[in-house]
């Protein structure tokens, strides 16, 4: 194997092992992605495909000045820089020594665009962090005292089985379909606060229709899974903003669950609402998944597909 991508040699063995990542496995997401054979030789990175060895260069140098200026690198950092969508931004601290960033060009634009506007609509597939992003920033918002509470929300689509037959009370039923919104602020403050701001009335995570009616001044609100609503669903939701608020709506058109015969009210809301000025609707893709690589695979194959 005769194609030089690099020589390392002027790393020290700390860098270097972070850049190869453990038992190479930046390596393996290398070779995966590009369909190629990599071999590293004490600190010289060989490759069988000469085509290929441009592209590789821009990889191991985005590597090394990430791992320069954060100290370390993940494989979220690798799947960005990959992609040729790489960016990194401190946006909170988790439970314990955990940090979350801003991972893709495309977060940072839905990021900046929950900041400068009054409504903002996140269209993507699943793993691209629209709800977990919209939970940092109502909770900064919360932290700096400029809202009072936060409300998240999202519809109950049956899925075979009517609400009315499953067991136990009300929260009961309906709690599974709320559990990803308590699984992001579990990770963001840990499961006991999050009961805390419950039990203090500063956080609310109920179902859609529990919002008819109000109107909802000094607040984040948030509507995930809204592409399983229906038009009137919506319509009465972003109806309820009051002063001082924002909202933050998320959703998947590419996972409607609704019955065929339903329109669903994200779609119809995103062409009615165009051109209003303090609404933006920002698209993320495949390239802002920041799960496991196969996960934007996945997208991408269905995408083609479809």
């Amino acid at each position: 194997m005769e194609n030089i991508v690099c020589n390392l040699n002027y790393l020290d063995h700390e860098t270097l092992l972070m850049v190869l990542g453990n038992e190479d496995k930046n390596i393996r997401l290398m070779e995966n992605f590009y369909g190629v054979k990599i071999v590293v030789e004490g600190s010289v990175v060989y490759c069988d495909d000469k085509s290929k060895v441009k592209i590789l260069k821009k990889v191991f140098n985005a590597l090394i000045s990430e791992c320069e200026m954060s100290g370390f690198i993940d494989s979220q950092d690798v799947n960005s820089i990959l992609n040729d969508n790489y960016y990194k931004e401190f946006i909170a601290n988790g439970i314990g020594l955990k940090k979350y960033y801003l991972r893709t060009k495309g977060q940072k634009d839905l990021y900046e665009a929950f900041e400068n506007n009054v409504i903002t609509i996140a269209v993507g597939p699943a793993g691209t962090g629209k709800t977990f992003l919209a939970v940092v920033y109502a909770y900064n918002l919360l932290k700096k005292g400029q809202i009072n509470k936060i409300i998240i929300t999202r519809p109950v689509v049956e899925s075979g089985e009517s609400l009315g037959f499953l067991p136990g009370d009300l929260k009961e039923k309906v709690d599974p379909y709320l559990r990803p919104i308590y699984d992001s602020f579990d990770a963001l403050i840990s499961s006991e606060n999050t009961t805390k701001l419950i039990e203090k009335g500063v956080l609310e995570i109920a179902p859609l229709a529990y919002m008819r009616g109000r109107t909802l001044n000094d607040a984040c609100i948030i509507l995930d899974e809204a592409q399983n609503t229906v038009p009137s669903q919506i319509k009465m939701f972003m109806t309820r903003l009051g002063f001082n608020s924002k909202m933050i709506i998320t959703g998947d058109i590419t996972q409607i669950d609704l019955p065929r015969s339903k329109e669903s009210g994200l779609i119809e809301a995103i062409k009615i609402i165009k051109d209003i000025s303090e609404i933006e609707v920002v698209y993320m893709t495949g390239k802002d998944v920041v799960r496991h690589p196969i996960v934007q695979k996945i997208i991408e194959a269905y995408e083609k597909v479809e």
